[in-house]
């Protein structure tokens, strides 16, 4: 019985698929933004700096300097208003959440590209 409510459920909720990326990554990020009745995409280009819950519930947090000033959104990956997701970059970085980069500015706050 479980297991059919759960196939349903899974039917119902159609996850999209996204490329896997990590902290340190540099993803573009179209979603989705509805004023008056209007509906456009627009997108947000950054580093993810953090990935966090399991299942449904996985949020990610992407960083962009607009204008000299860091601007940070949380992302909640199953939103319908998230449009697609595409990987640019892939850092190279030693942990798992890059809060660090928030007090830094300039050439410090660069994250190196891994090299395959």
């Amino acid at each position: 019985m479980q297991i059919a409510v759960k196939y349903v459920q899974e039917q119902l909720t159609a996850q999209k698929e996204f490329p896997k990326f990590k902290a340190g990554d540099n993803v573009t990020v179209n979603y989705k933004i509805v004023e008056g009745g209007k509906e456009r995409i627009q997108s947000f280009r950054g580093d993810v700096l953090k990935i966090q819950g399991t299942g449904a519930t996985t949020s990610f947090t992407v960083r962009k300097i607009s204008n000299s000033i860091g601007v940070e959104r949380t992302f909640p990956v199953s939103s319908p208003n998230i449009d697609s997701i595409e990987l640019n970059k892939v850092g190279k970085v030693r942990r798992a959440k890059l809060f660090y980069l928030r007090e830094r500015s300039g050439k410090s706050a660069r994250i190196k590209e891994k090299r395959f």
